[in-house]
């Protein structure tokens, strides 16, 4: 990375702004940027295209520092004692520095720029001020600025704005400001037809030596080069190779907890079959672990199934990778389990605590204590019956309610929970509120953050990945201390690094803007119940692929359950999973490049009667994603929410996309899932029985009907009746029928199903 140059000239034409003399003019071969030496943002114009992108009508000034209160007697007697916000006032050059001024005179910011392909970076170097005269009474140190935004520009608003990413973008100019670690809070604010995008440094995470950077080119894939200039340079994880990837745009087969090496051959077979190129491993499925995460934190080896611990889940990694199958990793790096060695029976000092408080009396090693007395308030302390839990030292404490006036106590006490070992805690010791995880019943906790606790567990999750997985999932990545925007990314980070090689792309379940670089992938939706699966695709992923975009970013439309049906005589929605919910969804992934998940029990892949109808319908789709056959027309068309469509594959190949819609089967209670569409000026029935196989009595005249297979074209016999036609029913089949959709249709509604 080099030093930029800057200029410092009278007269400097920008497209139609002219520098004046004292400006500082900040130029890379991409664009150039103009502040006065009033330190307001005057102009910033993408040279390729001529775009003017600041509104310089907001006077926004380049710099701010922000105090928690006015210091220095005179100063302090003069103001309100409150946080304030001082802007830059003054901006020179001297060097490579810019040096920004404030009001109040009492130092001023040294930032270094430096230069890079399509971005430049800014530095916070250091506070200069004059001791002596401003400072010499004053037994502190100076100054004390709580934070510091090392950017901001008043950004005009364009067709996209990625707030993940902070960048606002179309075809002619992509303009963000990002983060070069994850120490800065990138963000933005809201005015009217612009963005005020800034990156604030923070003192007591980092002030000094942190930096943002500002990228402005023209378009997506130039912001893209330009962020993937950064990240080298900066050695920060490879977002944007990962997003130009294919790994990051597969769907994803996710093994569940019935999963054992000895059945690799079988869940080979089935990833086989749904075109699965990725696969999942959980935890669980090589260390031990009882009721799913309770003893996350202690990673042992599951001696039953890798006995000689590495070597055996580096064979069987080698195994699927042979199968053309990468193998990925789920974990839940920040959390600790209450049955693990971090808690029972001696807790960790370094678990979260979501507030401290400080012992007012000494507590002996009596099991029954009526009250805990604390010095701090006690107000807003949890009360979900789960979280009611107190650490001091090594001994886990529940509590029933508290006292909200002093003397403040916790009351109802309950000693050693979680098993913890009874101990006498001093007057004075300190301890606080365990930061117990809220989903489920709890059955973890965090790690603090700002201990090396996270390093001590990731690095043995970190040994697991590096048996030879190629990407993963950060679960539980909510799970940190206060501040979120930089604690989530920041534990993902502390994690990532240790794995080798750099993973193809992440997922997670919680993003910050430093995220990016990790998080290809984005994040994974939850499971949807199979009876409101598709109302819950178009309440959220569906919504929320658009958004992701604007960020360049694909998201994942899984986690989806794969369910049998309930018995061989289901209907509705004991069906369990059918061929049309995942094809809804992959359908609209499909449109937006965006990928799922699937959770895979094999036990249920083996039970359910249209398993291969399923994974066939997902291997469709990767495959047409694969070969690039997706038209724009067909992109559009599968973004009308609305419309359900169907793939059809053709004997020869070759795939034809169709509107289809379901249609009911007698009084619609039967296990038989039909959906009409028109294709050819002919009417076509696909249908299949949900939960076994049997036949279908259709009021229709034999002669107008023709069955087919898995092609479409296939023929297949049926029985001429009385009535009308008798049609097997089992597996997907395709029915033509030489009439009206209305009609037959109608004739459906009057049919009888019968099953085996």
């Amino acid at each position: 990375m080099t030093t930029m140059k800057v200029c410092l000239t009278s007269v400097l034409v920008l497209g139609a702004f002219a520098a004046a003399a004292g400006d500082v003019v900040l130029e890379t071969e991409d664009f150039r940027l103009v502040a006065g030496d009033d330190a307001r943002v005057k102009s910033l114009v993408v040279k390729a295209t001529g775009e003017e992108c600041v509104d310089p009508g907001q006077e926004t000034a380049i710099f701010t520092a922000t105090q928690d209160r006015p210091f220095n007697n005179e100063i302090k007697l003069i103001h309100p004692n409150k946080r304030t916000v001082y802007p830059a006032c003054s901006l020179r050059k001297e060097g490579d520095l810019l040096i920004a001024g404030f009001a109040h005179r009492q130092y001023e910011a040294k930032v270094a720029v430096k230069r890079g392909d399509g971005y430049l970076a800014f530095e916070l170097v250091d506070f200069a001020c004059d001791r002596p005269t401003t400072y010499d009474h004053l037994k502190m140190d100076i100054p004390p600025v709580a934070s510091f935004r090392a950017l901001q520009l008043p950004v005009k608003n364009r067709l996209n704005f990625g707030d993940w990413l902070n960048a606002s973008w179309d075809d002619r100019a992509a303009v963000g400001v990002v983060g070069t670690s994850p120490y800065p809070d990138i963000d933005h604010e809201d005015r009217v037809g612009s963005k005020i995008l800034f990156g604030e440094l923070y003192a007591g995470l980092k002030l000094r030596g942190a930096s943002v950077a500002l990228i402005a080119v023209p378009g997506r894939e130039a912001f893209l080069d330009a962020m993937d200039a950064l990240e080298r340079d900066y050695g920060l994880p490879r977002g944007v190779k990962s997003r130009r990837g294919p790994a990051s745009q597969e769907s994803i087969f996710h093994l569940s907890g019935d999963f054992t090496p000895d059945r690799v051959d079988e869940a080979i077979e089935y990833a086989r079959k749904g075109g699965f190129r990725l696969m999942t491993f959980a935890q669980y499925n090589i260390t031990v672990e009882k009721g799913s995460w309770s003893l996350f934190g202690n990673y042992d080896w599951r001696e039953d199934s890798f006995p000689n611990h590495e070597a055996d889940l580096k064979a069987l990694l080698a195994r699927i990778k042979a199968a053309g199958i990468a193998p990925g990793l789920h974990t839940l790096h920040s959390h600790i389990g209450l049955r693990s060695r971090y808690v029972t029976p001696v807790a960790d000092p370094r678990l979260n605590k979501t507030r401290r408080f400080t012992l007012a009396r000494t507590i002996g090693t009596e099991t029954n204590l009526d009250e805990i007395a604390v010095y701090e308030p006690t107000a807003d302390a949890p009360m979900f019956p789960a979280c009611r839990i107190l650490q001091f030292g090594g001994e886990l404490v529940s509590y029933e309610s508290y006292t909200t006036e002093q003397p403040y106590r916790f009351l109802g006490i309950r000693r050693g929970a979680h098993d913890t070992r009874i101990t006498a805690h001093p007057k004075g010791e300190i301890g606080g509120i365990l930061d117990v995880s809220e989903y489920g019943t709890p059955l973890s906790c965090y790690a603090d953050q700002n201990t090396d606790l996270p390093e001590e567990v990731s690095a043995k999750i970190a040994n697991i990945y590096n048996c030879g997985f190629e990407y993963v999932y950060l679960d539980g990545s909510e799970g940190v201390n206060r501040p979120c925007n930089f604690h989530v990314a920041n534990a993902q980070y502390r994690y990532w690094r240790m794995l080798k090689p750099e993973p193809l792309f992440g997922e997670a379940a919680a993003k910050t803007h430093f995220g990016w670089h990790m998080l290809a992938g984005a994040n994974a939706f939850d499971v949807f119940p199979a009876a409101v699966f598709k109302a819950k695709l178009r309440e959220y992923p569906f919504h929320q692929a658009p958004i992701t975009q604007q960020d360049m970013t694909r998201v994942d439309f899984g986690w989806w359950a794969f369910v049998p049906p309930k018995s061989p005589k289901a209907y509705g929605g004991d069906l369990g999973t059918q061929a049309d919910m995942w094809e809804y969804g992959i359908s609209v992934a499909t449109a937006w490049n965006c990928a799922s998940t699937i959770r895979m029990p094999l036990n249920a892949l083996k039970k359910h009667p249209r398993t291969d109808d399923i994974l066939e319908t997902m291997r469709r789709w990767a495959d047409l994603r694969r070969r690039g056959l997706m038209t724009d027309k067909w992109r559009a068309a599968l973004k009308d929410y609305g419309q359900e469509h169907h793939l059809l594959l053709l004997a020869d190949g070759t795939y034809d996309l169709v509107d289809y819609d379901e249609v009911k089967v007698g009084d619609g209670r039967t296990p038989v899932r039909a959906f009409a569409f028109e294709r050819d000026g002919s009417t076509w029935l696909v249908y299949w029985h949900g939960a076994g196989s049997g036949t279908i009595e259709l009021p229709v005249d034999a002669g107008k009907l023709a069955l087919f297979g898995e092609y479409a074209r296939d023929p297949v016999q049926f029985e001429k009746t009385d009535g009308g036609a008798r049609l097997p029913v089992d597996g997907r089949r395709y029915l033509k029928a030489a009439m009206p959709r209305a009609e037959l249709v109608q004739a459906l509604s009057r049919a009888s199903v019968s099953t085996r």
